[in-house]
C-alpha cells in the first residue's frame, strides 16, 4: 500500500476517533473519566493536526479552498442569534 494512502486512512480514522471522543464526553457523568477522555481526545486531535500538515506538505491531501471574507460574514449573520 502505498505511503499516500496509509497516511489518508489514519487521517480518517482520528477523525472518526475525535467524534467519537467528544461522543463519549457529552455523556460522561464521572468528572475523572470526563477529564481523562477529553486529553485523549485532545492528543488524538494534534496527532491528527501534525499529520494533516505532513500529508499535506506532501501533497497527498489537498484541504479544500479557504472561505472567502464575505461568505464568512454572510454565515455569521445568519448564525448570530
Amino acid at each position: 500500500m502505498e505511503e499516500k494512502y496509509m497516511v489518508n486512512d489514519i487521517l480518517e480514522g482520528t477523525k472518526s476517533d475525535v467524534k467519537t471522543y467528544s461522543g463519549v464526553i457529552t455523556e460522561a457523568s464521572n468528572m475523572n473519566l470526563r477529564q481523562t477522555i477529553q486529553t485523549i481526545r485532545n492528543n488524538t486531535e494534534s496527532f491528527q493536526y501534525e499529520l494533516f500538515k505532513l500529508a499535506e506538505s506532501k501533497g497527498y491531501y489537498i484541504p479544500a479552498e479557504q472561505a472567502k471574507p464575505d461568505e464568512i460574514n454572510n454565515i455569521k449573520n445568519n448564525i448570530n442569534f
